[in-house]
């Protein structure tokens, strides 16, 4: 697959963005799953938690997250003396929905004396009931820093929960939920891509179904699968995880050829997320202009979100 080509009105509304952002003093943070033309205009790229790291490390007044509600969250627990944007605060997440504050608070009724572990893509109100956070990267390691006798509550991805029980070998209680993108990959498609490439290896991210985990050459993160196909001495790779980040492996590998694993409904679009794909340039413009939408935390829930980040951070 090629580079992105863009077209005259997307790089007159970049060129417009990156003034805009000049003028106010913003940061403009991109996902790897937004559009192609977003990650462009972006000052920076990447998974979510390493995107509100870098932007709390800059003298910007303003965070621009082109993503969703809970990044955009998390970028202000980390920065709480910026002003935070969203383009669309209607663009929300299906794995982080999955795990509503109060229904989560009364299930770990149920469990006292666990260890509470949140992967990072869950609402602000769960980070604020978490004792440690987790990315897809850290996440073994996360666990592995529990005392071996530590009972644990994982949440909110069933997947990824499971998929860390099989490496570790640890008892984790896992809270029921999913992404609506990871869950769709299917089997057999992904399998016959295997036939008709089978030079490619196959990278996954471990939100995927367990049957699709084990048929990868390489599991991880989008940031370690990007990795992966760098130092990887493969031409050619079948790639299982949301559409979006082709964008950047073109960009950084454009030798190399992706392959988007396709949805057991391709008509659906599923290897595709809704809500990344409600950012757009037009909408981050205009955000920008009026700098609004905000996103506004409660800061006793902030701190006590914070506290669980700060928790992961340490064990690096």
């Amino acid at each position: 697959m090629k580079s992105e080509k863009f077209s005259p009105d997307q790089l007159r509304r970049i060129e417009q963005l990156r003034q805009l952002a000049k003028e106010k003093n913003a940061v403009i943070l991109a996902h790897y799953y937004t559009r192609p033309e977003i990650q462009e205009a972006a000052d920076f790229t990447g998974d979510s938690l390493a995107l509100s790291e870098k932007a709390a490390q800059t003298d910007a007044d303003i965070i621009l997250f082109a993503g969703v509600h809970f990044m955009a969250e998390t970028a202000k627990i980390l920065s709480p003396d910026k002003k935070v944007l969203l383009p669309d605060p209607a663009a929300g997440c299906s794995l982080a929905d999955s795990c509503e504050a109060s229904a989560f608070a009364k299930f770990l009724e149920r469990y006292p004396g666990y260890t509470v572990v949140s992967y990072v893509n869950t609402s602000v109100g769960v980070k604020a009931l978490t004792d440690i956070c987790c990315t897809s990267s850290n996440a073994v390691d996360v666990i592995r820093s529990l005392p071996s006798d530590a009972k644990i509550v994982f949440a909110p991805d069933r997947n990824l929960g499971n998929y860390i029980r099989g490496v570790t070998g640890r008892d984790m209680v896992v809270w029921d939920g999913a992404c609506g993108v990871h869950e769709e990959f299917s089997l057999e498609k992904l399998l016959q891509l295997k036939k008709e490439h089978p030079a490619a290896k196959v990278v996954v991210h471990p939100e995927c179904r367990a049957y699709i985990v084990e048929v990868a050459d390489f599991v991880g993160s989008t940031a370690a699968i990007l990795d992966y196909c760098g130092r990887s001495g493969a031409d050619e790779f079948i790639v299982v995880t949301e559409s979006g980040i082709l964008a950047e492996m073109k960009k950084r590998y454009p030798g190399k050829t992706f392959i988007p694993a396709p949805p057991d409904d391709e008509t659906c679009g599923c290897n595709n997320c809704k809500y990344m794909k409600m950012v757009t340039l037009e909408n981050i413009c205009t955000c920008l202009e009026n700098e609004s939408p905000e996103i506004v935390l409660d800061e006793e829930v902030r701190r006590r979100a914070e506290r669980s980040i700060l928790n992961m951070i340490n064990i690096k």
